[in-house]
């Protein structure tokens, strides 16, 4: 994947990835692990794909940052987004972890997101509407059944 110029950070450490998944009680696909060692927070070239019968395109990909309160980019931090989203990323009040990680901005307020809540091992790739998302109500609706496809879904 190619992203545009001066617009990736440097990999996360290894420690970071383990600290997202032991918290969230989740496993990232391996292309997912390599996508943010290789372009994390990066805006994609070909940056848009379908949804519905529409394109819809990415404004950048979520970065994982050591430490987001240091960097200017804070605020788009994985853990920052799935903290300002809380209980409108998850189904059932009583779960342990979050089975729904944002991982890119899209125009509106709406993010693509990792959804493990159909298979922990491999989780599909969907769309959040904010709009239609309430409390303990996610709205997502699958564009992709993972990672790998949505990225070959992209189009410039």
């Amino acid at each position: 994947m190619q992203f545009a110029p001066n617009t990736t950070l440097p990999a996360p450490s290894p420690d970071s990835i383990d600290e997202l998944e032991e918290a969230y009680e989740i496993k990232l696909p391996p292309s997912f692990v390599r996508y943010l060692n290789t372009g994390n927070g990066g805006t994609p070239v070909e940056n848009s794909f379908p949804q519905g019968g529409e394109l819809r395109m990415i404004e950048f990909f979520l970065p994982l940052l050591d430490d987001p309160a240091e960097d200017e980019r804070g605020w788009s931090d994985i853990n920052v987004v799935i903290t300002e989203l809380d209980e409108r990323l998850i189904d059932d009040e009583d779960a342990i972890g979050i089975p729904i990680i944002p991982f890119a901005a899209l125009f509106g307020g709406d993010f693509v997101c990792l959804d493990f809540r159909a298979n922990p091992e491999q989780p599909q790739v969907a769309v959040w509407d904010h709009e239609l998302s309430e409390e303990l109500q996610p709205h997502l609706e699958v564009i992709a059944p993972d990672f790998d496809t949505f990225l070959r879904q992209l189009r410039a």
